[in-house]
């Protein structure tokens, strides 16, 4: 989505600045409207800076990490539980801050609360660093003057979501590192090495194994097209991430995912965990149902799912229980239909939303050490199996000349 600069007056006609997200400039001007800011001038940046690299580069070796935010909102929360003001609690924090770009947003969310702006006003000036679901939980946290308790539990939420992150990509980075390393070893060994073995072979009067012809003819083909090889493997995925990024493109890679053995149950159970931990956290800091479900359908990462949800929220808002409305949908497993359909009778529902996220985030942990423990054996049969098999194809013509010499 563009983002655009802007320049308003708010409504103690004193000039503010930000930046906010919006389809078009008519948009921004009325999304800044329903904040309470009389618009002044409005410019569009997301053009300028995909046209400027090198400030792209800057914004982004810069930003603000999702571990640094959880800090400063575990923080916040706690310095308005021991009954600091909100501008005093964000002085504090802007004091202490040292991420250039945390403690000038942080600055002006001070000034801008200090104008008369409410805290949750003054975050939205700020889409990159706030989600929507960080809003709707300030918002709700506003209106029911539990604040802290509220931004406590974001920190709380925040911290879950990354534990899980980094554990998914512990999990991933040595099969991936080993996948790296081996194919780079035998690309070598094809193209550097198996050449120069088998210049022996030219001289030879009589066939060669199979092996070998094949192992020769894979070889000299390696070495003569690898460019045109690399430049078609790199303008394959570059194709396929682009229509990947497209609507049509979208819904079928999500379509095809959700079917990949092993890698369609991983996303299944990621996204089951992120809805129902993302759900249960809105619901208990007093967003409504609605609103907190056309939050999580952006969430969960894949258009089938989103599509479920965005059903079952027309549905719910025609008087439907929720988890009659999800239960219609073979994407969500019964026992998590069960679970909702009981916290819904028992008034307990974003209880049961969390102990659903921990048996999903159970399973998730479960899943990533056995896939983790099986991928090492295949791999490295798999390179034992192609390493074999060029011994293999190289010494079967040395034992021929043998026998020949005998």
């Amino acid at each position: 989505m563009p983002v655009f600069e802007y320049t308003a007056l708010n409504a103690a006609g004193k000039p503010v600045q930000g930046i906010v997200d919006a389809p078009s400039t008519s948009m921004a001007r009325d999304l800044l409207r329903t904040q309470k800011l009389f618009p002044v001038s409005i410019k569009g940046t997301a053009a300028h800076q995909e046209s400027r690299p090198l400030f792209a580069l800057r914004d982004f070796m810069s930003r603000v990490s999702s571990d640094e935010l959880n800090i400063t909102t575990r923080q916040l929360a706690t310095l308005l539980g021991a009954g600091l003001p909100l501008v005093s609690s964000l002085d504090a924090l802007l004091k202490q801050a040292n991420n250039p770009v945390l403690k000038k947003s942080l600055a002006q969310i001070k000034d801008a609360v200090n104008e008369g702006s409410s805290l949750v006003q003054a975050l939205s000036h700020h889409p990159r660093l706030f989600s929507k679901i960080y809003l709707s939980m300030v918002r709700a946290g506003e209106a029911s003057g539990a604040l802290d308790v509220v931004l406590d539990r974001l920190a709380a939420f925040g911290e879950h979501q990354e534990l899980l992150k980094s554990r998914f990509k512990s999990a991933m980075v040595y099969p991936i590192f080993m996948a790296f390393v081996g194919s780079l070893v035998l690309f070598s060994l094809i193209t550097f090495v198996v050449p120069n073995i088998t210049k022996m072979f030219a001289d030879m009067q009589q066939a060669l194994p199979w092996p070998t012809v094949i192992l020769i003819t894979a070889s000299d083909f390696l070495r003569s097209y690898w460019p045109i090889l690399s430049l078609v493997l790199i303008g394959s995925v570059f194709a396929l991430a682009h229509y990947a990024a497209t609507e049509r493109g979208g819904w079928a890679w999500d379509t095809v995912s959700l079917r990949l053995p092993m890698i369609g149950a991983m996303q299944r159970l990621l996204a089951m965990a992120r809805f129902s931990r993302t759900l249960g956290s809105l619901l208990r800091s007093g967003v409504p149902l609605l609103t907190a479900l056309t939050i999580v359908r952006n969430i969960v990462n894949n258009r089938l799912i989103a599509e479920v949800i965005d059903t079952a929220a027309s549905e719910v808002e025609q008087g439907k229980a929720l988890s009659l409305a999800l239960g219609a949908s073979t994407l969500f497993p019964p026992m998590v239909i069960q679970m909702m359909s009981v916290g819904e009778h028992s008034g307990a529902l974003e209880d049961m939303l969390d102990k659903v996220a921990d048996s999903f985030e159970r399973d998730i942990n479960a899943k990533l050490a056995t896939m983790t423990d099986m991928i090492e054996p295949v791999m490295i049969l798999a390179m034992g199996t192609v390493v074999g098999f060029i011994v293999i194809a190289i010494l079967l013509p040395i034992f021929e000349m043998n026998q020949m010499i005998r």
